[in-house]
């Protein structure tokens, strides 16, 4: 069992701490996203700041940056720094068109939820086509030398986060037009990706590619010129444009489609407890990945208790995340840290927590289920914006309909 040494908060801090720690389990040198800033604090900052004013005019917008109207906010929401019920909030008495065209994107935050939280490993096949993959294809889908991809990339790469708009542009230039597997692009987004889920990250991807539905989306200069005019402007190739022409859609196999998602046979697995479930008297609070802010119910209905995050190590071996997704996560347990107690350990949770009965909050990821030998002494409710139902999530409109009922 291994018990590691509590940061002091701090950018620094946590970034020595990822080095003499977790570097191991990273997939590039240690630094931070210079964006973005993890911890409570930052995320009650950037909620503060948010004004939804002009954002379903303004939500696509990709340069300047200044013209972006992307909140901003899915690294806090991802690690539940800010819940969806939070942000649904914030947005309350704004201009009707964008407070609507707003809460729709949470909306489609929390379908990915249900979606993932429903099918778990299922998703990483298509859940109603393929997209055909080529001999050739994978990471040199993006080289291109194409400011239009480069200058993304290096956004990805350096500060963890992209806009939707791009994040489509990206995907669709290494599916649709290069033929490569997009689950080895979902897999390079979730790497670096702050608020990389395999729920909203996945769904994403198939979305594009056309693997969740018989339509891909298409990539061509017409987008950049309208989103990201400069892109073209400085661009080595201008004049002999790769994405001059609209791209060829794809012959798409059909699939079986999984049973599940037309009705959930196991809807309590889905949602988790509606309730508190006790029942042994827990002597620690167990912190996942998926909820960690000081609202968390388990946190707050338990305030004297430390609480405990374990770096799943196997987990991560296998992942080999971006160093700047950890140093985020470590900036915001240090901040936790100087207001309680917090213990962090490395190794496998279930191994870690051993003879320790937990309080711990649902989370809607099939991670989360296996750890079944956990010993489980009190169960929280997850925060859902809207509770999954039985019925189907084949598509948003109609996980829609069924859970708006």
């Amino acid at each position: 069992m291994t018990l590691l040494s509590t940061p002091t908060p701090g950018r620094a801090a946590a970034e020595q701490f990822v080095a003499d720690h977790l570097s191991h389990l990273t997939s590039d040198e240690v630094r931070s996203s210079p964006r973005f800033r993890g911890g409570q604090s930052a995320a009650d900052a950037a909620l503060a700041a948010f004004d939804v004013t002009g954002y379903a005019a303004r939500r696509n917008e990709v340069l300047p940056i200044s013209g972006r109207g992307a909140s901003g906010l899915s690294p806090y929401i991802r690690h539940g720094l800010l819940s969806l019920p939070t942000v649904w909030r914030h947005v309350a008495g704004g201009p009707s068109r964008d407070v609507q065209k707003f809460r729709d994107e949470l909306l489609w935050q929390e379908y990915a939820r249900h979606w993932y939280a429903r099918l778990g490993a299922a998703t990483q096949r298509g859940v109603r086509h393929e997209p055909p993959i080529r001999e050739a294809g994978g990471a040199e889908a993006w080289q291109q030398e194409m400011r239009c991809i480069d200058s993304n990339l290096d956004e990805l790469h350096t500060d963890g986060w992209l806009v939707n708009q791009t994040r489509m542009w990206l995907a669709s230039q290494w599916t649709v037009r290069c033929g490569a597997d997009w689950r080895a692009g979902e897999d390079e987004f979730f790497r670096h990706l702050l608020d990389g889920s395999r729920a909203a990250n996945r769904l994403g991807w198939q979305w594009v590619a056309g693997a969740g539905s018989s339509k891909v989306y298409g990539f061509s200069r017409r987008q950049v010129e309208r989103r990201a005019p400069s892109l073209c402007r400085e661009c080595s190739q201008r004049n002999a444009c790769p994405i001059e022409g609209w791209p060829n859609d794809p012959i798409l196999d059909p699939v079986d489609r999984d049973p599940r998602m037309r009705s959930d046979d196991d809807l309590p697995a889905t949602a988790g407890p509606a309730a508190v479930v006790s029942t042994t008297a827990p002597s620690v609070v167990w912190l996942t990945a998926e909820s960690l802010g000081a609202d968390d119910p388990a946190l707050v209905a338990n305030p004297d208790l430390p609480a405990v995050f374990v770096f799943d190590e196997p987990l991560l071996a296998t992942l080999q995340l971006s160093s700047k997704r950890l140093v985020f996560l470590v900036e915001t347990l240090a901040e936790l840290a100087a207001d309680r107690t917090v213990e962090l350990r490395l190794g496998r949770p279930a191994k870690e927590l051993a003879d320790r009965p937990v309080a711990v909050t649902f989370a809607p990821v099939p991670g989360f289920r296996r750890q079944r030998s956990v010993d489980v002494g009190a169960l929280y409710p997850w925060p859902w914006l809207r509770r999954p139902a039985a019925g189907s999530v084949a598509s948003f409109s109609a996980w829609r309909r069924s859970v708006m009922r």
